[in-house]
């Protein structure tokens, strides 16, 4: 086996994938690594070619780029590395979204509420990089960034009402993102943190609520039935501290565009979507889901669960990519 360049700080399933990228990116790509941090790698593409994504699909690479520049969203800083879980979005949901039809059959394996791709919504049925862009209802968009879902599909239910799906996708990552304003130097009350005294005591005692005034608690606070008070106050300290932050956040995208008063979106659901050897996520995501009052509002699924369906499909196309995407990302 060849002995590639890859970092020492690897798990079991990090270390079998990035080996595996690299073995795929010198037979189909180069074989030349990319630099980060002053050292090189071969599971980084080379800065020439960083650019050109060649580790994104190919036929729906124009569909992509067209699709930012309708959006204006940015390419991740690590979208040249080969594990980069926004190519690896793209890779696994575009090529199906290509043909809504098909779809809506490979999509209800994992989301049997939906019926079809309503594709007057947003960009043919899909956004990625998604967020209430114009509303921003969480308060916490700025030139900086703010809370976003990799992708997001419109959908019509069995009933015929138009809902929207946020989805979360996870390659090789072993957490979900925790809790900005706990790390934050500028936070000199950690203690109501570590007591969960915003659960207990009020929303004022969050970082996020009194000084950046974001609407993470006002709209927690008003979800009752999705969080339940019992559960929020049930830890010694605050749920959202840590790695179930990113997926509290996502949670209340959804809570806060389902209860708009347009009522554009008849139920608004969020999920993850990963690796099935990425287990290392599933006490982050089964514990998030224990939280919640509504526990349908949020689950998780893995991508071969997709790939199953993709390829019993009498689609030339969707068995094409189905190959191509598992010779990538499986071995």
């Amino acid at each position: 086996m060849t002995n590639y360049k890859i970092p020492e700080q690897l798990n079991d399933f990090q270390g079998k994938m990035y080996r595996h990228l690299c073995e795929w990116k010198s037979r189909n790509i180069t074989d030349q690594p990319g630099s980060f941090g002053g050292k090189m790698y071969d599971v980084i593409l080379p800065g020439s070619m960083q650019t050109k994504l060649p580790h994104l699909y190919g036929p729906v690479r124009a569909r992509f780029l067209e699709h930012q520049k309708k959006f204006a969203f940015k390419t991740h800083k690590f979208a040249g590395h080969m594990a980069s879980s926004q190519i690896a979005c793209a890779n696994l949901f575009l090529p199906i979204l290509e043909s809504p039809v098909i779809a809506a059959r490979i999509l209800r394996a994992v989301k049997p509420d939906l019926k079809s791709i309503a594709v007057e919504e947003l960009d043919n049925g899909f956004r990625l990089e998604f967020w209430d862009q114009g509303v921003n209802r969480l308060g916490d968009h700025d030139a900086q960034g703010g809370t976003d879902v990799d992708i997001a599909i419109a959908y019509r239910n069995q009933e015929g009402e138009v809902c929207l799906w946020l989805i979360e996708h996870r390659l090789t990552e072993q957490e979900f993102q925790s809790c900005g304003a706990y790390r934050s130097p500028a936070n000199r009350h950690r203690d109501s943190c570590d007591s969960n005294a915003a659960a207990k005591r009020g929303r004022e005692n969050c970082y996020y609520h009194s000084a950046k005034r974001f609407n993470y608690w006002n709209i927690t606070l008003a979800n009752k039935a999705l969080f339940p008070t019992e559960a929020l106050q049930k830890e010694d300290s605050c749920p959202f501290k840590g790695t179930l932050n990113q997926l509290w956040r996502s949670q209340l995208m959804a809570a806060a565009i389902e209860s708009d008063p347009t009522g554009r979106y008849k139920k608004v659901y969020s999920s993850v979507a990963c690796h099935p050897g990425n287990v290392s996520l599933l006490p982050a995501m089964q514990a998030f889901q224990n939280l919640l009052g509504q526990k349908d509002r949020f689950f998780w699924f893995t991508s071969d669960q997709l790939l199953d369906v993709a390829e019993k499909t009498e689609h030339p196309a969707i068995q094409t990519w189905a190959k191509w995407y598992r010779e990538l990302y499986f071995w």
